[in-house]
């Protein structure tokens, strides 16, 4: 059992049963902040952070998991293409499904829930990506007032 934190700020419970005993099933579970610090405490406050340290000194560049829940917009949809919605610049690397990876998925993968998608792009795009994935849609822009006389 683990909590993993992720440079998103999300946090995930997973947990792996024994193969040994003939039930090997993972069960991952979305954290809000609270409870990851409780779960951290409880656990006896140890944490574990892995870093991809040659890739954390180039700015601008962001590598992200999202954990596919039943709620999410993308659950049982084709990953599709994000360029095509304006989102360009966003990889996704990678989806995870069980104890295999699928790397460079097409447009056309479809995904389900426990799946996780491994992102990289800037911070900006893997966040408005996550928002897509999980509602649907993409955060309006604020519109920006026009300078006086303008």
């Amino acid at each position: 059992m683990g909590v993993i934190t992720h440079r998103s700020g999300h946090s995930d419970l997973i947990s792996f049963a024994d193969a040994s005993d003939g039930d090997a099933s993972k069960v991952s579970l979305r954290l809000d902040e609270d409870e990851a610090h409780t779960l951290a405490e409880l656990l006896g406050g140890t944490r574990i952070t892995e870093s991809l340290s040659s890739l954390d000194q180039i700015p601008g560049l962001s590598i992200d998991w999202f954990t596919v829940d039943y709620e999410d917009h993308i659950a049982g949809q084709e990953l599709g293409n994000l360029a095509s919605r304006g989102v360009v610049g966003l990889t996704v690397v990678a989806v995870v499904r069980g104890e295999s990876a699928n790397p460079a998925p097409a447009d056309d993968f479809k995904v389900f829930p426990g799946d996780t998608l491994v992102v990289a792009g800037s911070p900006e795009k893997v966040a408005k990506a996550f928002a897509f994935y999980r509602t649907g849609e993409f955060k309006a822009k604020t519109p920006v007032d026009s300078p006086p006389g303008g």
